[in-house]
């Protein structure tokens, strides 16, 4: 489907392999999931926009492209999403970082809003919105309704690992997003857990139960 990319590349697959091995301890989770995000904004970024500027090499002056205004904002979701930050920061240490805190209920499943904060002028700027996991897709379709209510535009979303059931939810929902998917498992199980999957991130991440 357009706007829905899976990436196979090894080093990601290698490393989401990692991430789910349950002996795999905090301090490495975190790691790779750094890792992965950095991995997964080189292909999610390659659309930024660039602008010739004069610069002085040790030969001579020449017109050479840089990022233009570097109008990139990082926006995770809530806890999970923090994990991912870095990686794309490392990328490109000028992006402005917003923050979205969804809690779901354990009953329905469906997400609630308790903080929202992002970088003004939002509406300037590429977003790309961080969350581990993609599972039912509610706090995703949530979030991206939140940063569009706001005036956002140019929104991309990434997720290491989706549910096919959450992926669906998302792009039906935002058709006009691009979604970065690291790799897409077989199903949710009754208690909305993607199968594999790598069990709670964001308890993976923080070393909490």
């Amino acid at each position: 489907m357009e706007n829905i990319i899976i990436l196979d590349h090894p080093l990601i697959q290698h490393k989401i392999s990692m991430l789910r091995d349950k002996n795999t301890g905090t301090n490495e989770f975190r790691a790779l999931i750094e890792e992965i995000a950095m991995l997964m904004g080189y292909e999610a970024l390659r659309d930024l926009p660039l602008e010739d500027v004069e610069v002085e090499t040790p030969i001579e002056a020449c017109m050479t492209p840089m990022l233009a205004g570097k109008k990139l904002a990082v926006v995770p979701i809530l806890r999970a999403g923090l994990g991912m930050v870095n990686g794309i920061l490392s990328l490109v240490p000028s992006a402005k970082v917003g923050h979205i805190g969804l809690y779901r209920d354990e009953v329905t499943h469906e997400p609630h809003e308790y903080f929202c904060k992002l970088p003004s002028p939002i509406e300037l700027r590429t977003i790309v919105v961080t969350d581990p996991m993609l599972a039912t897709g509610g706090s995703a379709v949530a979030a991206i309704d939140f940063i569009k209510k706001h005036g956002g535009k140019h929104i991309k979303f990434m997720c290491i690992i989706a549910a096919p059931e959450g992926l669906e939810r998302l792009h039906k929902a935002h058709p006009d997003i691009q979604i970065y998917v690291g790799h897409l498992d077989r199903c949710l199980n009754d208690a909305a857990y993607i199968c594999p999957g790598l069990g709670d991130a964001g308890d993976r991440i923080f070393g909490t139960k």
